[in-house]
């Protein structure tokens, strides 16, 4: 189960600083990130540092884990314990049944007063989201809903500080979107503010929710983690860059091929496949991307020119002869 920690820490866990550019950049300075090695605050306790807070509550998970019962809870992976602990991030997110559940609730949420009104319209509205965010495709995951299309919702049905459930989380689209209520750009909150004030309704209250996300599937919740938790943005460039480097040593002579001069080794960046079709006037052979796209509009000729008789034809009424 994943608990996400809000705006506010994710905004505080990095710091930048100003560091001589890069050779070949063309940049004098650039930013870059710097893990806060600062004390920590978690479910009311102080660490030194976020290490140690990782530290101190594995050793609680490994413990409860030894726990007969524990492991009864309907759910449970199969796995070894230390499976389970190398995956989960504790008390934020853990890759079996969340022992602080009780804990964080306590902390953000407040018990139900029935004399405290609480009334919402039902939010019936059409809400069209490309799925072209980066951060919606930084993972793919089955069913997945873009978080934008979820913010809305959320933000019309609680108020800052609020603590939603997904019990059926995927790939964690709800906390993102839980967070971005707090985190949206200053245009995105005008574009939704304009929206809701041309369909009648309140302004919305901006401010991130406390958010706790669980699934069945240990990959969904892993996945939900990654997606909400903050982590090191160096660690991560640089371990991905050594997996790229890898892969490029031992697969990299694959996308290799020679220029047209026959000496000089390129890169394969990205190969496009085209339609050959046949010319009804004298059945030669006409690529579809060479004849039919216009190189300096970008887009689709309305005749179809063949290179061999100069015959015009419109794209419906040649005849496809193969892939090329």
């Amino acid at each position: 189960m994943n608990k996400s920690k809000g705006g506010s820490n994710q905004r505080q866990l990095f710091k930048t600083k100003i560091v001589p550019g890069k050779p070949g950049s063309g940049k004098l300075f650039e930013e870059e990130y710097v893990v806060d090695e600062g004390a920590v605050e978690c479910l009311s306790m102080t660490f030194e540092s976020d290490e140690k807070r990782r530290k101190y509550f594995l050793e609680k998970l490994r413990e409860k884990l030894k726990d007969p019962e524990f492991r009864k809870i309907e759910g449970f992976p199969i796995g070894e314990d230390e499976d389970i602990l190398a995956l989960s991030d504790p008390p934020y997110y853990t890759a079996c049944p969340n022992p602080w559940f009780g804990d964080f609730i306590k902390l953000y949420g407040k018990p139900y007063d029935p004399d405290e009104p609480y009334n919402r319209k039902p939010f019936a509205v059409d809400v069209s989201v490309e799925k072209t965010d980066p951060i919606y495709r930084a993972h793919s995951y089955h069913t997945k809903v873009p978080h934008l299309a979820i913010v809305p919702s959320i933000l019309h049905y609680t108020q800052p500080g609020d603590v939603v459930l997904d019990g059926f989380c995927g790939s964690g689209m709800t906390g993102v979107a839980a967070q971005r209520c707090g985190s949206a750009p200053e245009t995105y909150r005008k574009d939704i503010e304009a929206a809701w004030k041309a369909e009648g309704r309140d302004k919305p209250q901006w401010g991130a929710r406390h958010v706790v996300l669980g699934d069945l599937s240990p990959a969904a919740t892993f996945i939900a983690a990654n997606y909400n938790l903050p982590f090191d943005v160096n660690a991560f460039a640089k371990a991905a860059r050594q997996i790229l480097d890898e892969v490029k040593e031992e697969l990299g002579w694959i996308y290799e091929t020679l220029h047209t001069d026959g000496k000089t080794v390129g890169r394969i960046e990205y190969t496009v496949w085209s339609e050959v079709f046949s010319c009804p006037d004298c059945t030669g052979e006409v690529v579809y991307l060479d004849e039919e796209l216009d190189k300096e509009t970008k887009r689709v000729k309305d005749m179809f020119p063949c290179p061999h008789c100069g015959a015009q034809q419109p794209p419906a009424a040649i005849s496809i002869n193969e892939e090329r």
